[in-house]
């Protein structure tokens, strides 16, 4: 039997065509954002970021920063730790320990309330951390440089991204929005995307270019202090701004029952 080239096998039996590749096939690289885009996506919607939603601005920084709750498991330890070292910086382990304790306390009561124990238990395993490493070496500034890693880690990767044209915030933002590939294709959305990606990653590199001097001069209590202030304060705007530009490129959808209820008055 004759086979595709014109030719035959020796036995006379049809030769299997090699496989070819599809040119319509979708590349690899969109299935993958695809999925990470759900990641990014699930974990914004975990904190109370869908810009789907109405929610207001406010009630949606709020979430973010986790309630009174996450802004206590956020700033109690850490000020402990300032607070008792200033007074008392000798001996070290005593500032450490109610740093680790309170954040403890505060790990138990999300288990008691029956939180994920990812998210009762991470802070915790954080701070501890943290603390031993200071122990270890017997330098209180050491309890920061756990900081400085993860600051450095998610500031590199939101840079990267940005600069390979899949911008983090797009890729969760278009994913919450059913928009998973289109808003690459969009100039304007890809603009605001790429410029909210920067900022984030200018947040996290803007804490290691003031806190690491510090770190290196061994100033504890102004490194304390400023880590407090580079934490929230500026987390909450980015988180604002975030959503208010989310909602700006995909404002709300208005309802068909509504619209046409409202044509019918109008006439």
């Amino acid at each position: 039997m004759s086979t595709p080239d014109g030719g035959s096998t020796p036995d006379g039996s049809e030769r299997t065509p090699e496989p070819t590749s599809d040119p319509s096939a979708p590349p690899t690289a969109p299935d993958a954002a695809q999925s990470l885009g759900a990641a990014l996506g699930g974990a914004a919607q975990r904190l109370g970021i869908d810009p789907s939603s109405g929610a207001s601005t406010g009630h949606v920084v709020w979430r973010a920063m986790g309630g009174w709750r996450g802004v206590l498991e956020s700033v109690l330890p850490s000020a402990a730790f300032l607070v008792i070292y200033t007074l008392r910086p000798d001996p070290l382990w005593l500032s450490l320990v109610v740093s680790v304790g309170l954040a403890a306390v505060l790990s138990v009561i999300r288990l008691l309330q029956r939180s994920p124990a990812a998210s009762a238990l991470g802070g915790l395993v954080a701070v501890a951390v943290a603390a031993g490493l200071a122990l270890w070496t017997g330098r209180g500034q050491d309890n920061f440089v756990p900081g400085f890693f993860t600051n450095a880690a998610y500031g590199t990767v939101l840079l990267i991204s940005a600069l390979v044209g899949w911008a983090l915030i797009g890729l969760a933002a278009g994913f919450l929005m059913g928009d998973v590939r289109g808003w690459r294709e969009d100039p304007r959305k890809r603009r605001a995307f790429f410029w909210l990606t920067i900022g984030w990653a200018a947040l996290f590199f803007a804490r290691l270019g003031v806190q690491l001097p510090l770190y290196f001069a061994g100033n504890v209590q102004a490194l304390g202090t400023l880590k407090l202030v580079m934490g929230l304060p500026l987390f909450a705007p980015m988180v604002a701004l975030t959503w208010l530009v989310v909602r700006a490129l995909y404002p709300p959808k208005a309802d068909p029952d509504t619209a046409a209820s409202k044509s019918g008055h109008a006439a």
